[in-house]
């Protein structure tokens, strides 16, 4: 059973304010170039480019989309972590590390509100140590 966070709540509020503003910020550049996926909450599709039928301007509109393609998968990805951060807080179990069960240091969920490891294990698991 995963352990229950013991931060305060004015550090989960400060953190989640800044989470929502990072949803925000995502929501509105995925909507600059995608739609979203009306079956599924974190899934958005990037639009194909339409610039015409010369060679020039097809070739354009693959460049393009393949960039838009690449960008949108990582920024779903963000907004996926994002979100499970929030649910996390609200579960009570946010800072907590998924790996080892100890809390994840306040200066680290600081840097990157969306951590669900702790240092040790986050260097274990990327061969660091």
């Amino acid at each position: 059973m995963t352990k229950q966070s013991t931060f305060t709540n004015t550090f989960l509020d400060q953190v989640k304010a800044v989470l929502l503003t990072e949803k925000n910020k995502l929501d509105t550049e995925l909507s600059k170039f995608t739609k979203q996926n009306p079956h599924a909450s974190d899934d958005y599709d990037a639009a194909f480019p339409e610039y015409g039928d010369e060679p020039d301007e097809n070739a354009r509109e693959v460049a393009d989309y393949t960039t838009n393609k690449s960008l949108e998968i990582a920024l779903e990805k963000s907004l996926r972590d994002v979100h499970k951060s929030i649910e996390r807080i609200e579960a009570g179990t946010y800072g907590i590390c998924k790996y080892c069960d100890k809390a994840i240091d306040e200066k680290r969920l600081l840097a990157r509100p969306t951590s669900g490891s702790c240092v040790d294990c986050k260097k274990a698991l990327t061969d660091e140590l």
